[in-house]
């Protein structure tokens, strides 16, 4: 139990890290997310074309070996997640950050973070919320996320935690992490760019839809 809340510890810290990047940009390699969505937007003067049109470009950075490659050591990983995996997850968190951003969402906000993580991990933000008994109404709005507590935020993160150490942890790795070396490239594009699509749409319905019950959904499809 010890081992596992100190792994959980990791893996968040890691996604710390991760965000920071995503939102920040690597210099020479990807843009701060406030640059890519507006280059987006200047393009696209409707916002959901935009958002739409940025996912369509992320899922293709995520079936695309050479570039996701491109980013190499310059995302520090924990020894249980492979290098290749780390970057894939990258672009997916970028393309999250980026449809809260174009939404009006404030990405240096303790709760948008937070949803953001769960949106990537397709972690159920709506047990958590009724659980603690906030109301944020029918729809997930800015002014409304400022409502949830701490306590939440730190039940949602650990919950975060959890499944990714499923995914990529010692028992994880077996079957994900020690594949990606091994599968051709096709194949594991081919599973990036189902995962990646999956993630674009839950990014959509939450931060564009407000739709707080698409991620409870999504979890109740895969196996935990």
């Amino acid at each position: 139990m010890k081992n596992d809340k100190k792994d959980v510890s990791g893996i968040l810290k890691f996604l710390d890290e991760l965000y920071v990047k995503s939102i920040d940009g690597i210099p020479k390699i990807s843009k701060p997310i406030p640059e890519l969505a507006e280059d987006y937007l200047r393009k696209n003067p409707e916002v959901d074309t935009a958002i739409k049109k940025m996912h369509t470009n992320q899922i293709k950075k995520c079936t695309t070996s050479g570039v996701v490659n491109g980013f190499g050591g310059l995302i520090t990983l924990p020894v249980t997640i492979p290098a290749n995996v780390g970057s894939v997850l990258y672009v997916q968190m970028r393309m999250i950050a980026c449809t809260a951003y174009m939404k009006g969402y404030d990405l240096k906000s303790d709760q948008v973070q937070t949803f953001v993580y769960a949106c990537l991990a397709g972690i159920s933000i709506n047990e958590f919320v009724k659980k603690f008994g906030v109301n944020l109404g029918r729809k997930l709005t800015t002014s409304a996320i400022k409502k949830i507590p701490g306590e939440v935020l730190v039940k949602i993160n650990q919950k975060v935690g959890f499944r990714f150490l499923t995914k990529f942890g010692e028992k994880g790795l077996i079957n994900l992490g020690k594949m990606v070396p091994v599968v051709g490239a096709a194949i594991n594009g081919g599973l990036d760019f189902a995962e990646t699509k999956v993630i674009a749409k839950r990014a959509y319905s939450l931060f564009a839809d407000g739709d707080l019950l698409q991620i409870t959904k999504t979890e109740s499809e895969e196996n935990d």
